[in-house]
């Protein structure tokens, strides 16, 4: 189906990219040309499209051959697109996305509760609300596959095909499920609700405090498992940075999980969701719900999949099944 849109969109647009250009211009020739532009290099581009190297080489030259102008000029340092190479990777781009929306247009009028469906989430997300939720989907809805990719970053919904250059470790998804207090804006979905974080510490320890204490205590008293010092994206992150900037830090982790891990050891206090507590008994909360770090988890998909029967009923079961845990967490 990709194909055929992509075609259809050539059709449509290749009279519209420049006077010298052939109505027949081969889509993969401009491909080639699209992903060099983004990537800067033949061999990124190469190992992008899944092709040698030559092959870069002889559609770029087919290319050029036909359009009668040098399209990038060449050296070690990578590939640089000339005058008329912008025009052509702008066009191209443009092509691209509108055969992403031609084909997310299509995919928003399946009716079939079947085929694959990927969603994006964090660590945490998959670590502790989804599982239960996401089993029960499965067995409700046999002939829908999932696919989660713990992933803690957004993916563009609207940029299915994206250059993979820029979006390293990041792959296309159908619903996204995310801890932010912002959304772009070209998605749609619900908040599922908030969640709220306590400082926590391992039960028993001696020499950690076990009841709930004033949070200028903790900070001025107690050992600190904190997130990394530099990494400031996150709420969580701006938050330690600004109050434990003072604080007796000894050990740094990435991820909430992590930190979970490491107040099992007794090494100090720390922060976490309250959703994660039911799965540490281990741990005790040892402050108030800190309301600055109280945020909204989302969950997203693109308008045009949002009709979908298989990205619907996912957020209509999932979504009701995780809103309901955090209810009750924030119960709790």
């Amino acid at each position: 189906m990709q194909t055929m849109a992509i075609r259809a969109v050539e059709i449509c647009k290749d009279a519209q990219i420049g006077d010298g250009m052939n109505r027949e211009l081969d889509w993969s020739d401009l491909r080639v040309a699209l992903a060099v532009g983004q990537l800067g290099s033949l061999t990124a581009a190469a190992q992008q499209l899944a092709v040698n190297h030559t092959t870069v080489l002889r559609r770029l030259a087919a290319l050029e051959a036909q359009l009668g102008a040098r399209l990038f000029e060449r050296s070690r340092r990578g590939a640089v697109p000339t005058e008329a190479g912008r025009i052509v990777i702008e066009h191209a781009r443009r092509m691209a996305d509108q055969a992403d929306e031609v084909e997310r247009q299509v995919l928003g009028r399946d009716r079939e509760l079947t085929g694959l469906l990927r969603v994006t989430t964090a660590f945490v997300i998959m670590g502790h609300l989804l599982p239960q939720p996401l089993a029960d989907f499965a067995r409700a809805y046999p002939g829908i596959e999932v696919e989660v990719v713990e992933n803690a970053f957004l993916v563009d919904l609207a940029r299915r095909h994206a250059a993979q250059a820029a979006t390293w470790g990041r792959l296309e998804a159908d619903v996204a499920l995310r801890i932010s207090s912002q959304v772009a804006e070209h998605l749609v979905g619900r908040q599922l609700g908030p969640t709220h974080c306590r400082v926590y510490a391992l039960r028993g320890a001696p020499h950690l405090p076990q009841t709930v204490t004033p949070i200028a205590e903790l900070l001025r008293d107690a050992p600190w498992v904190a997130f990394e010092r530099d990494v400031t994206h996150r709420v969580y992150d701006r938050w330690m940075r600004a109050r434990l900037a003072d604080a007796q830090v000894r050990v740094r982790v990435d991820i909430f999980n992590a930190v979970a891990a490491m107040l099992a050891t007794g090494i100090g206090v720390g922060v976490l969701p309250t959703f994660m507590a039911p799965q540490h008994p281990e741990l005790v909360a040892v402050s108030d719900v800190l309301p600055e770090l109280s945020v909204p988890v989302w969950m997203l998909t693109h308008p045009d999949l949002r009709q979908t029967a298989r990205v619907r009923a996912f957020m209509q079961h999932v979504g009701d099944a995780v809103a309901a845990r955090l209810a009750a967490a924030a119960a709790g």
